[in-house]
Formats: structure tokens, C-alpha cells, sequence
């Protein structure tokens, strides 16, 4: 057979799945994980309401995954890794383990649905963190009153921090995620 022969026939172009995340993917996790420590210490030290403040890992991680786009196990894994960074700041311990790895899981369900845009502008990534943040905050709160048994005055507290937290990660994944995507390709 030459060369000629070929040249009517259809391309097919074979791509495998992934399996997992990519080297790529766990270095980019791994630094907008970190970007989310630091702007939890500094800017949360700001952001200071009644001795609380918002938690930017949760946006980061959120972040993570919009860009990746892993599987539940895989984004269950980053939540376990941005619950872990969190005990390393003051707080309540080892309730951000259950917390962000619902937050986690349920931002990569959110990004698999479709969603309608908006001409060309895609605002799933912020109402998919919007929805993770508020199920992270939630699970916090509700694990604080129940668990540790603090009083019901807390969930009074906490609800407008976790929606002004929500909101705060919504607009700040959004903002970020064009450039990071487009960087990224």
C-alpha cells in the first residue's frame, strides 16, 4: 500500500481516559493549595469577624478541581490534603477533615452537570464553589454543635460567615479561572 492510498481514508483520533490525576495536575493542586494557606494567614488575619475567619483553602481547592476536572476519589483525596493544611491553623481540630472532603466531593459533582452559560461566560466554577463552600461551612457548623457540643448560638454566628465566605470564593474563582485555564492550556 503507498501513500496515495491514504489519503481519502478518515483520521481517527485515539485518546485514553485518564486514569487519576496527572503529575501536572497534583503540582497545580499542591501550589493552589498552598496560595490557599497563605491567603487563609494573611488575609484571613484581615478578614476577621468575631474571631472567625473565611477559609480560602476551601476556594483553592475548589480551584484545583474546576481546572483538573478529577473523579470523586481523586477530588475526596484533595479535600483529605486541604483538611490536613488546615490543622496546621488555629481552630477547631480535625473537623476540617469531614468537611473538606464534602466540600470537595461535591464540587467535582457539580462541575461533571452542565450548566447554561451565559454567552461565552462559563459561571460554573462559581456557583459549583459557591455550593461547595456553603456544604463545607455547613458540615463545620453542624459537626461543632453536634459533635462538640458547642452551643446553637454558634450556627447563628456561622451562617453569615459561611455565605460571605461562599460568596467571597465564588467571585474569587471565578475572577481567577479564565486566566488559570487559559494559562494552563
Amino acid at each position: 500500500m503507498n501513500e496515495n492510498e491514504n489519503l481519502g481514508e478518515k483520521r481517527v483520533l485515539v485518546s485514553e481516559e485518564k486514569k487519576g490525576l496527572q503529575v501536572q495536575d497534583l503540582i497545580l493542586v499542591a501550589v493552589l493549595l498552598a496560595a490557599g494557606a497563605v491567603l487563609k494567614f494573611f488575609v484571613g488575619s484581615i478578614i476577621n469577624i468575631g474571631g472567625m475567619k473565611p477559609n480560602f483553602i476551601i476556594a483553592m481547592y475548589c480551584m484545583a478541581i474546576a481546572l483538573t476536572k478529577p473523579g470523586i476519589k481523586s477530588a475526596a483525596v484533595i479535600g483529605i490534603l486541604a483538611g490536613a493544611i488546615c490543622q496546621f491553623f488555629p481552630g477547631t481540630p480535625y473537623l476540617n477533615f469531614a468537611s473538606e472532603i464534602a466540600g470537595a466531593v461535591v464540587m467535582a459533582l457539580l462541575m461533571k452537570l452542565p450548566v447554561p452559560q451565559l454567552g461565552k461566560l462559563d459561571f460554573k466554577p462559581a456557583l459549583s464553589t459557591l455550593a461547595s463552600t456553603i456544604v463545607s461551612g455547613g458540615i463545620f457548623t453542624v459537626l461543632l454543635i453536634f459533635a462538640l457540643g458547642a452551643d446553637k448560638g454558634t450556627l447563628v454566628a456561622y451562617i453569615p460567615i459561611v455565605l460571605c465566605t461562599a460568596c467571597i470564593n465564588a467571585v474569587l474563582v471565578q475572577v481567577l479561572f479564565i486566566p488559570l485555564k487559559m494559562t494552563l492550556k
